[in-house]
C-alpha cells in the first residue's frame, strides 16, 4: 500500500509543529504524499482554528513547500471545515480562498434547536462534553445524538467537500456510559447518514487519534458503522489527525489489518487532482 496521511494539523491551527517538521518526518517513514488539513476559521475565538488573518500565509506557507520538496514528497493543501449551521461559512467560500486541493467536513461544535450555544465535542475532557449534554440537552442524549447526526447528515447535503471526518465522533467521550453502537435507534441514525454519504459519493475517514490517545477503545469508525460502511461498498481513507509529526503513522498497520476483518481491501489515494482506489498491503 501507499504510505500517506491526508489528514494533520500543523501551528497554523491546534497542531505542535511547524508544516516543514511534519513532512520531515514523514520523507524520514517513505510517505509518497502528505496533505495539511488546518481547522477552518470561525467567527468567534476558538483554540483549534486557523486564525483568519493567517490565511494567506497558509496558502504562501503550502506553495513554499509544495516548490522546496517537490522531488520528494507530494504535498497538498487541505482543510478541515467545521460546519455549524448559523455560524461557518459555506465551505465554498474556504475553498476558493485556500485554494484547497481537498476538503474535509468535520463536526466538533453542535448547535442544538433555537439556542445558539454550541456544544463541544471533542478534545481531552469528557467532563466538557458531560456538562454540555445536561446544560443544553437536559441529559438527554438520544436528543443530542441525534441532534449531532442532523446536522452532520445537513452538512453532507448542503456542501461540497469529499472526506466525512471521523462520522461518529459523538461516541468518543461517551464510552458507552449513556449509549451503545447496539441501540436500535443509535443504529437507525447511522444508516441513515451513511445512505446520504453513499448518495453523495463521499469518503468516509476512518480516523486512529481516539485510539492513539485513549480517548477511546476503537476506530472512529468501527463495528456496526464500519461493518455498514463495507456492506453499502463506501470508499474509505485512513488518516491519523495527527498533531504532532510523531503521530502521522499511529495505527496505520492496525487499521489495515481491521479494514480487512470487514471485508475493507481498498482506500482512496489523492493523485493528479483525482481520488482513486489502490489496495491495501
Amino acid at each position: 500500500m501507499i504510505r500517506y496521511n491526508l489528514h494533520q494539523h500543523s501551528y497554523f491551527s491546534d497542531g505542535a509543529e511547524a508544516p516543514e517538521a511534519y513532512i520531515q518526518k514523514a520523507i524520514e517513514l517513505e510517505m509518497a504524499a502528505v496533505g495539511f488539513t488546518e481547522h477552518s476559521p470561525l467567527p468567534f475565538p476558538t483554540h483549534f482554528s486557523l486564525k483568519e488573518e493567517k490565511a494567506d500565509e497558509y496558502v504562501s506557507e503550502m506553495d513554499r513547500l509544495k516548490e522546496k520538496f517537490k522531488h520528494q514528497i507530494t504535498i497538498y493543501r487541505g482543510l478541515e471545515i467545521d460546519f455549524i449551521p448559523g455560524f461557518s461559512e459555506n465551505f465554498t467560500h474556504w475553498r476558493k480562498k485556500l485554494k484547497l486541493d481537498y476538503a474535509i467536513g468535520s463536526i466538533h461544535l453542535i448547535k442544538p434547536e433555537n439556542n445558539d450555544e454550541l456544544w463541544f465535542i471533542d478534545g481531552p475532557k469528557k467532563e466538557i462534553y458531560d456538562d454540555g449534554l445536561q446544560k443544553l440537552f437536559g441529559g438527554n442524549i438520544k436528543k443530542a445524538v441525534k441532534t449531532y447526526f442532523r446536522q452532520v447528515n445537513q452538512m453532507i447535503e448542503s456542501q461540497k467537500f469529499e472526506i466525512v471526518g471521523h462520522m461518529d465522533k459523538i461516541r468518543m467521550h461517551n464510552q458507552n456510559r449513556y449509549f451503545t453502537e447496539e441501540d436500535n435507534w443509535y443504529q437507525d441514525l447511522i444508516m441513515e447518514t451513511l445512505h446520504l454519504i453513499k448518495e453523495k459519493d463521499l469518503i468516509v475517514e476512518v480516523n486512529t487519534r481516539g485510539m492513539y490517545k485513549k480517548r477511546a477503545d476503537t476506530l472512529f469508525p468501527d463495528g456496526f458503522t464500519l461493518q455498514q460502511v463495507s456492506k453499502l461498498n463506501i470508499p474509505v481513507i485512513i488518516s491519523s489527525d495527527a498533531h504532532h509529526p510523531e503521530e502521522l503513522d499511529l495505527l496505520l498497520e492496525f487499521t489495515v489489518l481491521r479494514l480487512k476483518e470487514f471485508d475493507i481491501h481498498e482506500v482512496q489515494y489523492f493523485e493528479n487532482k483525482n481520488w482513486i482506489s489502490i489496495p491495501l498491503a
